[in-house]
């Protein structure tokens, strides 16, 4: 038997804002697919047309295009198996479910709300242990399997409305195996009669995905463990349409959880813990409320999914970063956890500061630069590139670049109360203005001829090194923040310097 080619899909619904735990189930899929020399698929899956959110779509495109998880085939791109849309594929479906109704494995279902209502009432009364419409419910219900053909066929031509229910087996276990969790089995007996195909002429999650899954030729289905319940009757279907021999292999992903690890990761854990679970910021249309992003953040893309990629994934060995390519040669599923993983935004923010200090200084050069500008700042890409080298490795965030250095650009508008308790005494002023002195009449102004200066003052006078350089920092900087105090003597250089001391000794007074 030929080896099948390697093809996944991504299928999405544009229900609202794209979860980051979405965002993994994508990237193994890029990933798996990369590394099998095969075809990723976008798939927006819209059927349910009552959830349907305007731009939902747009964004799912713009978070995977942030993110280099790149498709190479769906919704936006031509291929050969499209349309890529559910929405657009509507007319496919119907003769599907009525095969199934054919072949004996579906049948009509004309029950009403206040039925199906009445039918959950009657076992609730009788304190049944199954409350759903199965094996043990539906020859009471008003179905085409209880109802005359005659009847059944003047319900059809009247138009009155229908759903498509799929026959499950009474009595059978259905085993499947999944590439994660090996084998499963699950009783026929508790599986419900799902509806396939709704009213509104559109089919269900589990027709249409099974049948676009078969007609696109996907080759492994690896999704949430949330749909793991939901494989049974995927299995199910692929046997009564006659396509078991093309049915994918099967992969369901750990859940996301909270940070405690008690339950599924959701925006409100975000929101509570002060993190984004979105990778793009999102408005949503109906209330106007924004949610956070990891791109508007400050997180870099390749940081964001290197952090995602270890997140229910272990390589076997100690590596932590990984480039995309690297995760490539190295990701199998085989290494997928079964247990769920604990999110941890901590060490989201560490990854971002090792791809930070990865970045060459004209890089982040570049994005400084962006900052300043926005500020009105005009500084030259060599004095800002000096600064960058001072800040790399002191955070975690470009974005905390300015804060972090925002005296190298102008002057502090206020000194740190603290500091000046703490640092400035009675003869502070003094040692600050000889200070000043000595650093005023220093002709190369650069680190090595400044610190011996210092360092000969310090001796002289018989004090520490820390009575200078402490209240000193105060005066150019107006706390206690900031690298080697020689390094920010040298970039801000003698005339600025002077001038500092100048106001901070009229202004800090004793």
């Amino acid at each position: 038997m030929t080896e099948r080619k390697v093809r996944v899909r991504f299928a999405p619904s544009p229900t609202g804002a794209l979860h980051i735990g979405g965002v993994r189930t994508a990237l193994f899929n890029y990933l798996f697919a990369r590394k099998h020399g095969g075809d990723f698929l976008l798939r927006i899956e819209d059927t349910d047309q009552t959830r349907y959110v305007p731009g939902a779509e747009n964004y799912i495109i713009e978070s995977l295009r942030w993110c280099n998880i790149n498709f190479n085939e769906g919704v936006t791109l031509d291929g050969p198996y499209g349309p890529y849309r559910q929405s657009d594929r509507k007319p496919i479906y119907k003769q599907y479910a009525d095969k199934l109704i054919t072949d004996g494995y579906g049948y009509y279902a004309f029950d009403t709300s206040e039925e199906l209502d009445e039918m959950r009432k009657k076992l609730e009364a009788a304190k049944s242990t199954s409350m759903q419409y199965d094996s043990s419910t539906r020859m009471t219900m008003r179905n085409s399997l209880t109802m005359p053909e005659s009847e059944v066929q003047e319900y059809l031509t009247s138009g009155k409305p229908y759903v498509i229910r799929m026959k499950i087996p009474e009595n059978e276990n259905i085993h499947i195996y999944d590439l994660i969790r090996g084998d499963v089995v699950f009783a026929s007996s508790l599986l419900d009669d799902k509806v396939l195909y709704k009213s509104d002429g559109m089919p269900t999650y589990h027709l249409a995905n099974v049948v676009d899954d078969y007609l696109m030729k996907i080759s492994h289905v690896i999704r949430g463990e949330e749909w793991l319940p939901s494989t049974p009757l995927h299995v199910l279907l692929y046997r009564y349409l006659g396509w078991e021999d093309a049915m994918p292999q099967f992969a369901h992903l750990p859940l996301l959880l909270k940070p405690d690890g008690k339950g599924k990761l959701s925006k409100r854990d975000g929101d509570r813990l002060g993190f984004p679970v979105f990778p793009l910021q999102w408005t949503d249309p109906s209330t106007g409320e924004i949610s956070s992003g990891y791109r508007e953040a400050g997180y870099f893309a390749d940081a964001f999914i290197n952090f995602l990629a270890l997140l229910g994934w272990n390589p076997g060995t100690e590596q932590e970063i990984f480039s995309m390519d690297e995760l490539v040669e190295v990701f199998t599923l085989e290494k997928v956890s079964k247990s769920g993983a604990k999110f941890d935004h901590e060490k989201a923010k560490w990854f971002n500061s090792q791809y930070l200090r990865k970045k060459s200084i004209k890089e982040l050069t570049g994005l400084y630069q962006t900052i300043l500008k926005e500020k009105g700042i005009n500084a030259t890409d060599e004095y800002v590139a000096t600064v960058c080298e001072f800040m790399k490795e002191r955070v975690q965030f470009v974005k905390e670049f300015w804060e972090q250095s925002f005296y190298f650009f102008e002057r502090p508008k206020t000194y740190d109360e603290k500091i000046i308790k703490k640092n400035w005494k009675e003869n502070t002023s003094q040692i600050i203005a000889d200070v000043k002195e000595i650093l005023a009449n220093i002709e190369s102004f650069d680190g090595h001829t400044i610190e011996t200066a210092i360092k000969s003052y310090v001796e002289q006078k018989q004090i520490g090194f820390g009575q200078v350089m402490n209240p000193l920092r105060l005066c150019l900087v107006g706390s206690s923040i900031g690298p080697e105090m020689i390094k920010i003597l040298e970039t801000l250089g003698k005339k600025e310097v002077i001038e500092r001391i100048d106001v901070a000794l009229n202004v800090i007074k004793n």
